[in-house]
């Protein structure tokens, strides 16, 4: 395997790993977003919605995550493609919390985490062994 390949599974890895401390902490968070929630005058059902996506997003981000390692440190032909998108996912994701929600800490997490994978994708090449 190329050095190439070598740092491009390094840097999935390290997104992979911000991804996945972004969602832990999304889901503590949730543990004092909810009773605040319930104590909101919003409508029963838009109180379970807004659970339901405040965890939806955590949830998310470990899918995302797992595939660009499974695609990362598998031997997918299609692994370079698998990773970008994933990345790229992570980065729209970033803009439209920063358009709703403005900058805050949550961003940063997930904007790194998107652009070490997009990162990782990019510098992956084929191996000329196979």
């Amino acid at each position: 395997m190329s050095s190439r390949n070598k740092a491009a599974r390094v840097l999935v890895l390290l997104g992979a790993i911000v991804l996945f401390v972004s969602a832990a902490m999304h889901c503590l968070a949730y543990l004092k977003l909810s009773p605040a929630v319930g104590a909101s005058n919003l409508s029963a059902p838009l109180q379970s919605v807004a659970r339901a996506t405040f965890l939806s997003m955590a949830w998310g981000w470990i899918v995302i995550a797992i595939v660009a390692l499974v695609a990362a440190f598998g031997e997918a032909r299609l692994r370079k493609a698998l990773v970008l998108i994933c990345g790229l996912a992570i980065l729209a994701e970033t803009e439209l919390t920063l358009a709703l929600v403005g900058l805050f800490i949550g961003n940063e997490l997930i904007g790194s985490g998107g652009l070490l994978l997009l990162l990782g994708g990019l510098l992956f090449q084929r191996d000329p062994a196979g």
